[in-house]
Formats: structure tokens, C-alpha cells, sequence
């Protein structure tokens, strides 16, 4: 499969990358992950891009080990509020960076 250039506007930059999957598909991942972002922005509060960013990409990961754990049957049934609890421990470790980092 010849390789396919998605042009990426989002968080305050601009990139395009290219990859060998098909254009529709990298559109569909890229309108998915936006809807992630905005989720994220939402329930949290954020209006760093960076942090939003990597917010972001730490609880697409939680996901990722969640469906993950249901398929080779290590899955456990979180309790409710759980998600909160990880996006306020997430919070909380940016927190810490920020002041480490002087900001």
C-alpha cells in the first residue's frame, strides 16, 4: 500500500505525517482522537495544549490496557468513578511537574 499524508491541525500546531494506511481510515483515527481531546479538555479543565495532549494520550493508553485486559481475561470491573480517580490522579502528577518545573 503506497504511503498516505494526513495534514494534522490541532493544539496549536501543525504537522503531517505519513503512514501506510489508507486516507479514510487516518481521517476517522484523527476526527476520533479530536473527539478524545475535547472530551478530555471538558471533564478536566485544562486549556494547556500540552497537558491536554498528554492527558489525552495517558488515558487513550488506560483504554488501550483496559480492552487489552478484557481479551486475555485479566479483566476486572472497575468501580464507579474510577475514571475520575484516574483523571484526577493524572491532575495531580501535572500539578507536580509544574512545580518542579518552576511554573
Amino acid at each position: 500500500m503506497p504511503k498516505s499524508d494526513l495534514r494534522v491541525s490541532m493544539l496549536g500546531t501543525s504537522f503531517t505525517i505519513s503512514a501506510d494506511a489508507d486516507p479514510e481510515y487516518l481521517e476517522r483515527l484523527l476526527e476520533n482522537y479530536r473527539r478524545f481531546v475535547e472530551d478530555t479538555k471538558r471533564n478536566t479543565g485544562l486549556d494547556d495544549p500540552l497537558k491536554t495532549a498528554i492527558l489525552s494520550g495517558f488515558l487513550l493508553c488506560d483504554e488501550i490496557e483496559k480492552t487489552r485486559a478484557h481479551y486475555t481475561g485479566n479483566y476486572t470491573e472497575e468501580p464507579d468513578g474510577e475514571q475520575l480517580r484516574t483523571e484526577q490522579l493524572t491532575l495531580d502528577i501535572i500539578a507536580r511537574l509544574d512545580e518542579a518545573l518552576g511554573e
